[in-house]
């Protein structure tokens, strides 16, 4: 299933994936740096919620208490949790 998240606090708008069971592929953000949230999707590519949220949550950018990566962390395990529940 595809999940669009709208991000807070950081450059990337919108984070959009799939989710089928607790794997996660097809990353893509819209906004933020573009390079460098290109590379860590294709990294993430098959991977699981459980292992990007070890990875990536609390992950920080400058003095913001978020980041991309972190939001990511969050719309992947908030996406599991509401797909679990339906």
């Amino acid at each position: 299933m595809r999940y669009n998240f709208r991000t807070k606090n950081v450059c990337a708008m919108e984070i959009g994936f799939d989710l089928e069971g607790d794997t996660v592929s097809n990353i893509q953000f819209t906004g933020g740096c573009n390079g460098n949230l290109k590379a860590i999707s294709k990294l993430l590519e098959g991977t699981s919620v459980d292992f990007i949220e070890s990875k990536l949550k609390g992950n920080k950018c400058g003095f913001k208490d978020t980041s991309c990566a972190d939001q990511l962390a969050i719309a992947v395990r908030q996406a599991y949790e509401e797909n679990k529940e339906g």
